[in-house]
């Protein structure tokens, strides 16, 4: 086996990844949407206060966007889809029947 063929060998050549969060802030959301092209995808995050039923307009206040190239994008949409995975696992199937979802666009 060539050492670029060596899973153990690639895994010796890869840099380390050091997290640094001193810059880093939290943003909590209720309202995500995702829109992009052929170069990028964008992730868009705000807070919905809808509070009466039966609303014919929802108002979503936008607080944050994320622009990733479509590399990161699938690598992320792999990230979460385990995160979700294993939350089910622990808390049960989260059941999306009834809530508003954004299409996504592009």
């Amino acid at each position: 086996m060539s050492p670029a063929a060596d899973p153990k060998a690639q895994a010796q050549t890869q840099p380390k990844l050091v997290w640094n969060d001193e810059k880093m802030r939290s943003q909590y959301s209720n309202v995500t949407n995702v829109v992009g092209g052929r170069e990028e995808i964008i992730l868009l995050f705000g807070l919905s206060q809808a509070w009466k039923p039966g609303q014919k307009e929802i108002p979503v206040e936008l607080s944050d966007r994320m622009v990733l190239s479509p590399f990161a994008a699938k690598r992320l949409a792999i990230l979460l889809t385990g995160a979700l995975k294993a939350y089910e696992q622990s808390f049960g199937t989260i059941d999306l029947s009834g809530a508003p979802v954004s299409g996504a666009k592009g």
